[in-house]
């Protein structure tokens, strides 16, 4: 078991303690990405479409030999090494990705074996939100009593999914939201914390709209075939279904705990193009200064978002100091995370 501080059962909490974020070196801007699309597909597209449309100038894209596995053990060093914490002194990893290096086994045991831990390893996979859940579960078996310490990881490499050279504009309109795609990583420990911790949870699904957008390819349905590992799906109905289902889980969270805007030092929200970003913000009325802007430079890192956004915060915030996370998925689920620092 590793070697961790007692807490007292009845007052057990438990809390990020730690966070680490990591970016891919490769650049590609929007009008390049929009260049190469129209070379390879032979089409003809307005000038700066894709910046325009999505408010997206680049984003991060894994080189060769990058995997999901890579991005996750990259941020998994950095967060035991800024915790001052080895392999050893983790009992539960968790890979919570929507990307993955293979379809079996868990993309879990690729990160354990280049990390040495000996850790219950398993991998959460929901969409965008998959990194949200995994911090949630990783609070759950700690409270439960199951794990003392979690690793949290995600690795992110979406940009391998868009189609680059489409048939025609049908198929650039297809997979238009998929443009939208940038690579990163991010990983945090969770453990039993005194004060402070995760405060509250909430999630809504929608499972009716499972089929609004995603990758098809590599389960029983369609096991092989390169047509079916490219994302699919229509921005503006991604965007129209998350606005149907509306705010109803944040309302909810703000009324249960009490708190309001002015309690959250920041708020970190899954974000998807910046046109999607500003309409968010108009719904909930979260003020603008509130929110960790991440998606003109790095574009949508699916589940990486709130990851890289708290590492880019952490250090600035005190002790008590409170940050509400929103994650927005396929699928589609919408979850709340109110966390405070210890």
């Amino acid at each position: 078991m590793p070697n961790q501080p007692s807490v007292p059962r009845q007052r057990l909490r438990a809390g990020i303690t730690a966070v680490a974020g990591v970016l891919p070196g490769d650049v590609l801007t929007s009008d390049r990405l929009q260049r190469e699309i129209a070379g390879r597909a032979g089409l003809t597209l307005p000038p700066r479409l894709l910046t325009q449309a999505t408010g997206i100038r680049a984003r991060r894209i894994a080189g060769d030999g990058v995997y999901a596995s890579t991005l996750a053990v990259d941020a998994a060093r950095r967060v035991l090494d800024t915790a001052g914490l080895g392999p050893a002194d983790i009992d539960l990893l968790l890979f919570a990705s929507a990307s993955r290096d293979v379809a079996e086994p868990a993309t879990a045991h690729i990160v354990q074996a280049e990390l040495g831990t000996k850790a219950h390893a398993l991998d959460v996979t929901n969409a965008c939100n998959s990194f949200v859940n995994g911090i949630d579960l990783a609070r759950a078996m700690i409270l439960a009593g199951r794990a003392r310490r979690a690793l949290v990881v995600t690795g992110e490499t979406p940009s391998r999914a868009v189609r680059t050279a489409p048939a025609d504009f049908a198929e650039f309109r297809a997979g238009f939201a998929g443009y939208t795609f940038g690579d990163a990583g991010a990983a945090v420990i969770v453990e039993p914390v005194e004060r402070g911790g995760i405060l509250d949870v909430d999630t809504e699904t929608h499972s009716e709209h499972w089929e609004v957008g995603g990758i098809p390819g590599g389960g029983s349905r369609h096991p092989r075939g390169d047509a079916y590992t490219y994302f699919r799906g229509d921005g503006h109905e991604l965007r129209g279904v998350f606005e149907k289902v509306g705010t109803a889980v944040i309302d909810r969270t703000l009324h249960r705990t009490g708190m309001g805007w002015d309690d959250f030092s920041k708020v970190l929200v899954h974000q998807v193009t910046v046109p999607y970003l500003e309409r968010f913000a108009e719904l909930t009325g979260v003020p603008a200064g509130k929110l960790v802007v991440t998606v003109p430079e790095l574009g949508n890192i699916a589940s990486a978002t709130i990851g890289v956004q708290l590492d880019r915060i952490f250090d600035q915030l005190a002790s008590g100091e409170r940050v509400l996370f929103v994650g927005l998925g396929g699928g589609i689920s919408i979850m709340t995370m109110v966390w405070e620092k210890s």
